[in-house]
């Protein structure tokens, strides 16, 4: 029987950066990677192809993993379009929607991901009109700004489910309930909360949908959109007719395959992980700010993803307590997007420029241990130590 030593767990993390990035990423779940395996090499067949049994089982396999993604959120299997991931379900659905229309007026938020903000850009260009509402101090957009926003000539609202920095849950049930009365469609990002949070888009009066399997221990590479009956959409691309041909190109089944597993695995231990991740997520919180005094948080702590803390060190330089803590903990101070941009949501949210370089998006995960929180704490408070001096 082998010895363990409590002592040397503690060795063995301090030899390597702790992991505190969840929200950018996820590695596949062993489950996931199992399922997926038979997909790569023995079972390779295309499932556009139903002349031989090869396609077929491709097909078949796609065809049972829509089913258990849409079970997972409660709609009909045929409304799920897969996609590349939910920055391409978001294009689909934004670009989609508006050019099918063909003019009008879209309502977004400030603090949307660029894969929603970039794509409203875009649809300015082409001659749309957008409008960005700005969130409180709490990152929070009240459904009365939506209202207000609203023009005669408003075709779409874009509002995300869970920001992806500093993990607050807009309102969505009570904005679309704006939406429905005004016959206005709503779409959300919800690549952050679907696995993590209750989704069900019908519930919520959700029109669109955009999902992605690598934020919940699924594969990177895969997504999908989830489209209300009666909505109609123009494709972004046009080839083989798949996806109802909103989406051409032969589907990835291994990546299909992972999504629907990965997404049963979420469902199943949401209410046990949430509740662990949320303890840890405040003794880290509650340690972070006995060690460093004025340590801010960005955002409302409630509602908020159970996983997620975004902090604020007032006073020093982002540039250098970044640099300092690299060697120790991997995170961000923003989304795994911006390319080392200051945060546009913190900024949003009344944050200086200065304040948002020194903040830090810290988000937790399914292996997360109480030695990793408060070894977290440590860490962070010598790098700020050092900062400092």
């Amino acid at each position: 029987m082998q010895h363990h030593d409590r002592n040397s767990d503690q060795t063995t993390l301090t030899e390597s950066p702790l992991a505190f990035d969840f929200q950018a990423t996820t590695p596949c779940a062993p489950e996931v990677v199992e399922a997926m395996a038979p997909y790569w090499s023995e079972l390779w067949g295309n499932p556009s192809s139903r002349q031989h049994r090869l396609g077929l089982t491709a097909a078949a396999a796609v065809n049972l993993a829509r089913r258990q993604i849409a079970d997972s959120l409660a709609v009909a299997p045929e409304r799920l379009i897969f996609t590349s991931g939910a920055t391409e379900a978001n294009n689909l659905a934004l670009l989609g929607l508006a050019r099918r229309r063909g003019q009008g007026h879209v309502i977004s938020v400030s603090t949307e991901h660029h894969a929603v903000l970039d794509p409203l850009a875009q649809l300015e260009r082409e001659g749309f009109r957008v409008t960005l509402l700005n969130p409180g101090t709490d990152g929070l957009i009240n459904p009365a700004q939506v209202e207000q926003a609203i023009a005669t000539d408003t075709i779409l609202v874009s509002v995300m489910a869970a920001n992806n920095e500093i993990g607050v849950l807009q309102p969505l049930e009570a904005i679309a309930e704006v939406c429905r009365h005004h016959g206005i469609a709503i779409h959300s990002d919800a690549a952050q909360a679907f696995g993590h949070i209750p989704l069900q888009p019908d519930a919520l009066g959700l029109d669109l949908v955009s999902l992605s399997a690598h934020k919940l221990y699924g594969p990177k590479g895969v997504g999908a959109l989830v489209v209300r009956d009666g909505i109609t959409l123009e494709p972004l691309q046009w080839g083989g007719g798949q996806e109802a041909g909103l989406r051409a190109g032969t589907l990835p089944t291994a990546l299909i395959v992972g999504f629907a597993t990965a997404a049963r695995t979420a469902l199943q231990d949401r209410v046990q992980r949430n509740h662990r991740l949320q303890t840890l997520r405040d003794q880290l919180w509650e340690g972070l700010q006995r060690r460093i005094p004025g340590v801010l948080l960005n955002g409302a702590m409630e509602p908020r993803l159970p996983h997620n803390l975004n902090i604020c060190i007032p006073g020093i330089t982002g540039s250098r307590l970044h640099r300092a803590l690299r060697p120790h903990l991997a995170c961000s101070s923003g989304s795994a997007c911006s390319s080392g941009a200051p945060s546009h949501v913190l900024q949003a949210i009344g944050r200086s420029r200065a304040e948002a370089e020194a903040s830090l998006r810290l988000s937790l995960g399914r292996t997360t241990t109480d030695d990793e929180i408060q070894l977290a704490v440590e860490r962070i408070a010598a790098a700020v130590c050092a900062t400092r001096s």
